[in-house]
């Protein structure tokens, strides 16, 4: 295709762009968030992800802290345990809220909490615990985020490691839990918090030796895409592990192996 095709050809989807880059000469389309309208450009003001909604087309901040919406899946790390809810950071601007009526007992009974329940609080969550929640209502008036964990699949989650990332470059797919081909479990927060370990049972205490090497690859891989910008979904990181292979985990911080294992999971997100 000649340039000014290429010119013409809309990055609309998950593309990553830089201030002054031209999302799209298209007509049709309205300015969102982060775009400004120059004659027949729509051009990006700020540095991260194309988003499009219909016809309006945003940027979401690489840098910005995550706001969310509803049916949202997040990781969160409880902060505090308060009166009937537990405050989770999130990574908003605000803890999010967690009400002892938005979890699941641990006996999976569905009924009404008592005061023996709000008693036994700290049975459920207590500070430093990390858990995935949905979120399930934004308060108006500040963007506080209520999160629930009314289903089996949300709650605690057991020993493994954490890391953070530009929430912009978590790509919003149909699942965000993953066990990927070599057998470790993740949960891509659409905040940009992801847990990483051997089960998403939090009755299994102790990692298996043999899986430790393989969530420290998948740790450094993931933070690998993070630092080049690549857009982070199960299909990115497992085209990353597998070209990893000839490298030891360690090997993965040094910037030519690192782009070198991501060049195809860069090809997959242009």
């Amino acid at each position: 295709p000649s340039m000014e095709q290429d010119l013409k050809r809309p990055r609309l989807e998950e593309a990553v762009v830089t201030p002054g880059d031209v999302i799209t000469t298209e007509p049709g389309f309205m300015r969102g968030h982060g775009t400004l309208q120059d004659g027949e450009q729509l051009i990006s003001t700020v540095a991260g992800v194309v988003e499009r909604v219909n016809k309006v087309v945003s940027v979401r901040g690489v840098r910005s802290r995550a706001g969310g919406e509803i049916g949202d899946v997040v990781v969160g790390r409880i902060t505090e345990v308060g009166q009937k809810r537990w405050k989770v950071d999130v990574h908003s601007r605000l803890d999010a809220i967690l009400k002892l009526a938005s979890v699941n007992l641990p006996s999976g009974e569905n009924r009404k909490k008592s005061v023996e329940d709000e008693l036994m609080m700290r049975e459920f969550f207590e500070e430093g615990d990390l858990l995935s929640a949905e979120v399930q209502t934004i308060h108006q008036e500040d963007g506080t985020l209520n999160i629930h964990t009314r289903n089996q699949r949300y709650g605690k989650l057991g020993p493994g490691t954490f890391l953070a990332v530009p929430a912009a470059l978590i790509k919003r797919c149909k699942n965000h839990f993953h066990t990927l081909p070599s057998g470790v479990a993740l949960v891509l927060g659409t905040n940009g918090y992801i847990w990483i370990g051997e089960s998403f049972d939090p009755e299994v205490k102790n990692i298996r030796p043999e899986l430790r090497e393989r969530i420290a690859r998948v740790r450094n891989i993931i933070a690998g895409l993070a630092q080049l910008a690549i857009p982070i979904f199960d299909t990115s990181i497992i085209y990353a592990y597998e070209d990893s292979e000839p490298f030891t985990a360690k090997e993965l911080l040094r910037p030519d192996v690192l782009a070198e294992v991501t060049a195809r999971a860069r090809v997959l997100a242009t």
